[in-house]
Parts: structure tokens; sequence; C-alpha cells
């Protein structure tokens, strides 16, 4: 069946595109849609519709095609066909018109939509920028400022706010091939105008050189490090000053250059990466889900409120247990304080907040959740009192109930023991705040069954989370992998560097926050009684951990006592650097015969970096991880690692196998074999000669 068809209705030509599930632009639909226009051009129609089946408009380029020789027509060819026509073209959109979807409605010579439809030019998400025309033909529709937002972040909007800005001509009601139809059929009787954008001016209205100054110092601060937003300033730029075609050959010479940058590279991985994610190898397609109504929640902190977020703000009531009336109090204190905010920002009306704070029922007694079909359990991190929760939940709970730990590093296998019903047994690991972080470790016990973990990826994604399979280990994949991190910036602290000199470093590297400044920010005192946990063996060597402690016993646990790594200002946060946090470390370096010395900016990188790509490997070659772009997606979405550089194990490849192992065999030569060992996998495929995704793909 071909992908696109054509017939009159009356005078007006319909060109309809059915390319499920999403009507990408395939090879296959812009031959489809060229041929239609062209055919159009000699029969009885007066004005073409171009309108799509299925749940959405064109939702953008056929990202499969990249990377590949191109196949003609290409989009900007069949764009400039769509623009030339001598009749015109209505384009009709419901669902989402994005990217070059977005590109085709805008060569059409007028838009119309349906009011639950949304537009936008996400590309700058994948590392690039709008390649159809895009960056030159909506400044002239919306003007300089609305299309440097619309392009730079990539988000959507809503056909209103695209209506008022100009990038749609009219919102329909009802049904849309009538209303487009009927639109049609007053522009013919206008006089069937052909309203090209390439033949409007740009507004040049407050388009100053201070102005791109400042949106340029903007998007500094908002993507540090990526490249495209950049790239797309100099396109408006392009379409300010000069004609309509130079502009093209301009934007044009920029996609290909962030089209070939090590950047996009990085940032398409990622987008093939977090979809990959959810699928579980060896899972029967055909598994039978769990119906998940109403959810209980253990633990009303901030953990666990933050986990009840995610679910009431999909319709889903959650019944919030804790010890007492007084913790469920402060707990919903806390739920109160995030949707304030949230409202505060215009993302939210005060009456949903209040809607979706009256689906959480608080409670002390276990058996209100003895109809629950989902508990998550977010108490304290110590085995013993998640045993005796799960212990209780096995009581009280119904049979077939997924029973959830939100713990970072418990044995999962250890608190499913407690119960009678291991096979209904899960990790959900959360990322602190819970209601933001978009990632979900899903944590697979030995006994957990297909179902509850089919069930457990369909609800991540339900609550809008990025999920991630980890089977059991300390810590997982993402915290296990930060002992490593954290473990050679202490090292780097104590043999030269400062916490602002290291957090630099790792900033510029594209991380959002520094491991010193993250420290501040989670609260020291959290390490500490991590550790007060383990053995002197689990704990490791205590020079991996004695600044931190010593910061802990002098009351300096971060930002929430003014004092960590850094000095806080008590009113703005303001982070400063603190003389004495340099004498604590210097004392420690002595107590411990350590000789400091300057450390560079490329040793600090690497040996953090190559610490955590090293853990990696191991995680790999145990089957903790199903495969290297899990553990790009869980480093991500939950630990801040740059997306621009595809996560650790993308950018593993990218560097090169081989420089990794020569550079940790010889930090094994100078730091000590007993934090450098390098990973059997590693060597193995050092000595093959393969890289990471010839592996994963063998």
């Amino acid at each position: 069946m071909s992908v696109v068809s054509y017939q009159l209705n009356g005078d007006i030509g319909v060109i309809r595109l059915n390319n499920p599930p999403v009507n990408v632009l395939s090879h296959a639909l812009r031959s489809g849609i060229l041929e239609a226009v062209t055919q159009a051009q000699n029969d009885a129609s007066l004005a073409l519709v171009l309108i799509c089946e299925g749940r959405t408009f064109i939702a953008g380029a056929d990202i499969s095609e990249f990377g590949k020789p191109p196949m003609l027509p290409s989009l900007s060819e069949l764009l400039i066909v769509i623009e030339a026509s001598q009749k015109p073209i209505i384009a009709a959109i419901h669902g989402t018109a994005l990217g070059g979807g977005l590109e085709t409605a805008l060569a059409c010579h007028y838009r119309c939509a349906l009011l639950g439809a949304q537009v936008g030019l996400p590309e700058v998400k994948l590392g690039l920028l709008p390649g159809a025309g895009g960056t030159q033909r909506v400044p002239r529709l919306a003007g300089v400022k609305a299309a440097l937002d619309l392009m730079t972040t990539g988000a959507p909007i809503a056909a209103a706010k695209a209506l008022s800005i100009g990038l749609i001509d009219k919102v329909v009601e009802g049904d849309l091939l009538s209303g487009a139809v009927a639109f049609a059929t007053e522009v013919v009787a206008q006089g069937a105008e052909l309203k090209r954008v390439r033949d409007l001016e740009v507004d040049k209205a407050g388009t100053s050189t201070e102005f791109f100054a400042e949106y340029r110092a903007t998007l500094n601060k908002r993507f540090r490090g990526q490249e495209a937003p950049h790239r797309i300033v100099e396109c408006i730029e392009a379409a300010l000053n000069t004609p309509f075609d130079e502009g093209l050959k301009e934007e044009r010479r920029l996609f290909v250059e962030c089209m070939q940058s090590s950047q996009s590279a990085a940032l398409r991985h990622m987008f093939f990466a977090e979809r990959m994610s959810s699928k579980i190898k060896g899972l029967p397609k055909d598994t039978p889900l769990k119906d998940i109504k109403r959810v209980g929640i253990i633990g009303s902190g901030l953990m666990g409120g933050g986990i009840a977020m995610n679910f009431v703000n999909v319709g889903i009531p959650v019944t919030l247990l804790d010890i007492s009336q007084e913790a469920l109090q402060r707990g919903k204190d806390l739920v109160a304080k995030n949707y304030a905010m949230t409202v505060s920002k215009g993302k939210l009306t005060a009456t949903l907040a209040a809607q979706r704070q009256a689906m959480i029922t608080g409670t002390t007694d276990y058996h209100d959740l003895a109809d629950m079909d989902l508990v998550i359990e977010a108490v304290f991190e110590n085995l013993d009192i998640k045993k005796q929760v799960f212990a209780k939940l096995d009581n009280v709970c119904k049979q077939g109930a997924i029973l959830a730990t939100n713990t970072s590093y418990q044995d999962v296998n250890l608190i499913a023991q407690a119960t009678s019903r291991p096979q209904d047994v899960i990790g959900l690991h959360f990322f602190s705040p819970a209601n933001v972080m978009r990632l979900l470790e899903i944590v697979r016990g030995e006994e957990t069954s297909d179902e509850v973990l089919a069930s457990s990826m369909a609800i991540a994604k339900s609550i809008k989370k990025v999920p991630a399979l980890s089977r059991v280990c300390y810590g997982f994949i993402g915290n296990r992998m930060l002992r490593h991190y954290a473990r050679e910036a202490q090292l780097c602290l104590l043999e030269g560097s400062t916490p602002q000199d290291i957090d630099a470093v790792m900033q510029k590297f594209g991380m959002a926050m520094g491991p010193f400044a993250v420290g501040d920010l989670a609260g020291i005192d959290i390490g500490y009684k991590a550790r007060e946990g383990l053995t002197d063996e689990q704990k490791g060597d205590v020079r991996t951990y004695c600044i931190a402690d010593a910061l802990y016993e002098m009351g300096r646990l971060g930002q929430k006592t003014g004092s960590g790594y850094y000095q806080y200002d008590p009113k703005t946060r303001q982070r400063n650097v603190d003389p004495v946090v340099l004498e604590v470390i210097e004392a420690q370096a002595h107590k411990r015969g350590v000789v400091r010395k300057e450390i560079t900016d490329d040793t600090i990188l690497q040996r953090l970096t190559f610490a955590l790509i090293n853990e990696c490997f191991k995680i790999l070659e145990e089957g903790i991880a199903q495969r290297p772009s899990d553990i790009d997606v869980v480093y991500a979405f939950g630990y801040g690692f740059p997306a621009y550089r595809g996560g650790p194990m993308f950018y593993a490849d990218s560097i090169g196998l081989d420089k990794i192992y020569q550079s940790i065999c010889e930090f094994a030569n100078t730091y000590g074999a007993e934090f450098w060992q390098p990973a059997a996998l590693l060597k193995q495929l050092v000595e093959q000669g393969k890289t990471l995704t010839q592996w994963a793909n063998s």
C-alpha cells in the first residue's frame, strides 16, 4: 500500500500521508508527496490540503537514514517544489509537527491545526539544526527572538502559541479534514493568494549586536559546551542579513558541519540508547502486564513524597504510609511546596496542583495497603529495616501485588527473602529529586518474575521515566560506578588538587556540577552514614574518604550547614572557596604520608572518567548491565554525564579503547595497582582490536 494517496474533494485536492506509526519523512513519503503535488498542478483542483492519517502529523525526519547515501528527492528539494506550487497548499496539523514535519508545513502556503496540536523544531537535541529551511522561514513568520527560543530549546509549543506568533494561520475545531477543506475553500474564495514564506522580510526590530551577544551568553549558561545552539544563532543571523537563498546555503553548510560533529554522533547515540533501554533481552513480547491502579509508598520523606508525585501526576492515586501523623504532615508539606514551586513557574495551575495533592492519602496503618497493586518502600537505607518492612508487606498485601524497594545499594535478593513471594519483589531505584529526575533503575532480583519485570518497565514509561535494567550488585549500575569516580576525586584532592580545580575540570567537560559541589548539595553526612554500616574492608582505603570524614566531624555537612567543601552565603547559597578546607586536606595528606604536588587538568579528567569507564567494563563482563548503551543511559540521565559526550561507554569508544587501556596500566604503576586493575573485558577488546559497538553487536 502506498504511504501517500491523492484525490479530489470537490475542487480541493487532498494529499493524505499514511506512514505509521508517526509519518516520518522516509524516502517513500517524500517521493509520494512530490508525485502528488506534481500531479495536482495539472488537474481540476483549485487548492490542496496536506493531511496525515494516524495519531500525528509528520513527526520529523527518518533518523534511520542519517549517515546513509542520500536518496532523492531530499527534503529540501521537496520543499522547494511544495513552495513553488501554483496552487495554494494548506498543511492540516494534528498531533505533533516536529522537525522536518514543521519545515514541510512552513513550505506550504497556509497552515491550520487542531487546538491540541503541537509544533516544534527539536533538532538541537540531536546536536543538529533545522536543515530544510526552518532557520530561514521561522524568523520570517515569528520574529527573531521567538525563532531562537523555539530552535535552541527544541521544546514544542501548543497550537494556540503557534497561532499567536504567526507560525500557523488558523486553529480548527472539530474534524480536521472538514475544517482544512473549509479553510482551503476560503483561501480560494479570497483569490488563492500564494503566501510564500520565502518572500517575507525578517523584522529587524530589537536585533542589535548587543541582542545577539546577550543571547549567546545565555546559551553558554544554559547549554554549556554544546555547539548546535550557537550554529542556530548563526543561521538566524543569516536570515536577518542575507537573501533567502543565501540563508539556505548557510543553513545547509552549518547543518552538515553539525551532522559530522562528534556531539551530534553522541546525541544521536543517546536518542537510540534511550529507546533501547526499555527492551529486556529474552523477555517474551507477550508477557502479561499487571494493571496498576493504586500505589502505596512507605516513607513520606523527600524521596517518598517525590515518588508519590510521579504517580498522581498521571492520575494514579497514592496511599502514603509513615510512622506518625507528624511525619506524614511533614511529607505532605514537602509535596505541597514542590507543587507550589511548579505553579509559581507557570507550569501547572493551582487547581490542578490541588487536585493532584488530593489524590495522596496518608496512613500509619500497614493494613491500608492491602489492596494496593504496587507498593514502593522508600525508608532509611538500612537492610534490616527494609527486611522488616517487606515482612509486614508480605502479611498485608494482596497476592500478585508488586513489592518494590527504592534502595540505592542494598541487596534486592536479601530483601526478597524476607517475603514468601520473592517473584513479586523488584528494585525501583528512583533518583533524587524523584519528581524531577528522569532515570529509573529497575533492579532484577534472582527470582523476579517476567510479569513483574515487564510491568515495571511499563510503569516507568507511564510515569515518564527512562528505565534501565540492572542485575543485583552493591550500588547496581550507577552508584557502583559513582564510587570509583568519587574515589579518584578524593585521591586527586589528597594528592595535590583542590575542590574548585577538580569541579572546574569536570564542569568544563560538561558535567552539570563537579563532584564536590554535588557532595555539598547532597550532604557529606550521606556518605558518612552509608560507610558506618560497612566493614573496614568494604570501606576500602582510608585515603579515599578521610577528607570527607574530617569535614563531617567538623560539622561541615555541605549546603545544609552552610559549609562543606565550600563556604556558602546564608542568603544566596553562593559557593565560595574556604581556606579552612585546604588546611584540612593538607593535614590529612600529612597524616597519611602523602606528598602533595600539582596535578594537571588532563590528568584529573582522565583519572575520574577512566575510573568510571573501567568499572563500566566490569559491570558489562559480570552481566549487571544488558548492554553498553544502558550504562550510558544510567549515567547521562541519573548522574549528569553530558549527553553530548554520549555517556561513558560511547565516550570510551570515541577516544579509543587502546588509549584508555594504556592509561589505566600507567595509572596502576603511578597511583597503585589496588585502584587501577584493567577490566578483563577492556583488555580482551583491545587485544582483539574491537570496539565496544562491535562487541555489543556480535
